[in-house]
């Protein structure tokens, strides 16, 4: 076999980029959608509406409304000269709002929640729930709640929307009462 100068090959590897690439261009360009085809820019199919039979509606506090809540709970402890923290969670238990008082002790943050959730998961004051655990011991096991009084729910209409937690006064009864000044704010 004869042996191609480095022109010749230069030239020859030259000529198949150019064949490779022209033929990917075309390969490419076959398959964008040309601008007058408007098959590429329908919408996607309509998703159907769900019947209202199907679906329930909730109510939930606003941001503001959570906020004020917490802070009139805030208030009411340090009236009492007690540094605690307040949490807010909607209805499914999600943190809404948390303001945490100036001097509260770090175990609070995380009570304060779990009291706001175990309220609204059982749409009773924490107080009255901590009195079943006599008759079920096994409630204290389910994950996420907090059997100590503190907690207090937040109704519409009977329904619990809300749960506000107060958590670092030296007893549960005083942070339920705060607790409650949170859940008088949202009757103004």
């Amino acid at each position: 076999m004869k042996k191609l100068s480095v022109r010749a090959r230069v030239l020859t590897g030259s000529a198949a980029l150019v064949a490779v690439g022209g033929g990917a261009f075309g390969a490419v360009a076959a398959a964008a959608p040309s601008q007058a085809d408007n098959s590429a820019a329908k919408p996607p199919a309509a998703v159907s509406e769900v019947k209202n039979k199907d679906t329930f509606n909730t109510e939930h506090l606003t941001v503001d409304a959570a906020t004020r809540a917490a802070q009139a709970a805030l208030d009411a402890a340090k009236k009492a000269n007690q540094r605690v923290t307040v949490a807010v969670v909607d209805r499914n238990g999600n943190t809404v709002v948390t303001l945490r008082g100036d001097g509260a002790g770090p175990q609070s943050y995380e009570s304060a929640e779990l009291k706001a959730y175990t309220a609204v998961s059982w749409n009773a004051p924490t107080s009255v729930l901590a009195g079943r655990l006599q008759q079920a011991p096994n409630l204290k096991d389910i994950p996420g709640t907090l059997f100590l009084a503190g907690g207090a729910p937040v109704q519409s209409k009977g329904a619990p929307i809300a749960g506000i937690g107060v958590a670092g006064a030296p007893s549960g009864d005083l942070d339920e009462q705060f607790a409650q000044a949170g859940v008088a704010a949202l009757d103004k």
